[in-house]
């Protein structure tokens, strides 16, 4: 790994202030001083900053219950991301393991563990997403019946996977999709001849949304929790 990103991952430093750090000669690669941000850090280096040793950080697992109006990407020009509302530093890494659109409310997985995201989101997985839909008008028979067999959404030609469909009301749905393709739920609801009015994530695979967490609460996932998602 090179030494200004192993800086930016286990310290507070950015990655611009990580590389201004080595320039400067404020680290320290095998007891010796290294000014190139580039140097490889093996598995047995020892890095220092400042005369400190820096400790590698264990790899981080949230869930967060987004509201509303929050974005579900690392930054953004207009809305506030699923990252402020964690709050948790150094931000270096993390990302969402799935998005959440901006409308949507619900589960979002974040972490800085690129490899077990990979793994939680590959198409190939078919992980399975369940939302709870709030449909503009009662959702009728043929309309369960084409989500069920799987739809061609606009400007595509390929349909959908088959969807699991459980009513709750007339208007009120609880979707199951394996895959995610663009405003899959509102671009299928819209396909059979609805629309979505509400939408809210509340599960990934076997992770449910804590029902102890509020909108905009988060809590870390537990070990087996963060094994289980990816078996």
């Amino acid at each position: 790994m090179r030494l200004d990103r192993f800086l930016s991952q286990n310290t507070a430093l950015t990655r611009s202030r990580a590389r201004q750090a080595v320039r400067r000669g404020r680290v320290t690669l095998a007891g010796a001083e290294v000014r190139d941000p580039a140097a490889a850090v093996m598995g047995a280096s020892e890095v220092c900053l400042d005369g400190a040793p820096v400790r590698v950080r264990g790899l981080r697992y949230f869930m967060l219950y987004k509201p509303v109006g929050w974005v579900s990407v690392t930054r953004h020009d207009r809305h506030p991301t699923v990252l402020d509302l964690l709050g948790v530093e150094p931000r270096a890494g993390l990302h969402a393991a799935g998005r959440l659109d901006l409308s949507a409310s619900g589960l979002v997985l974040i972490t800085d563990d690129g490899d077990w995201s990979h793994r939680l989101t590959s198409p190939r997985r078919q992980c399975a997403k369940r939302y709870r839909v709030t449909l503009a008008e009662p959702v009728t028979e043929p309309q369960l019946t084409a989500l069920r067999a799987g739809v061609v959404l606009r400007g595509e030609t390929m349909p959908t996977r088959p969807a699991q469909v459980e009513v709750i009301d007339p208007a009120c749905i609880l979707l199951t999709l394996t895959e995610g393709r663009y405003h899959q739920v509102k671009r299928m609801c819209a396909a059979v001849g609805n629309r979505v009015t509400a939408l809210h994530r509340e599960a990934i695979g076997p992770l449910e949304l804590d029902a102890a967490l509020e909108p905009g609460q988060w809590r870390p996932l537990t070990d087996e929790e963060v094994r289980c998602a990816v078996t």
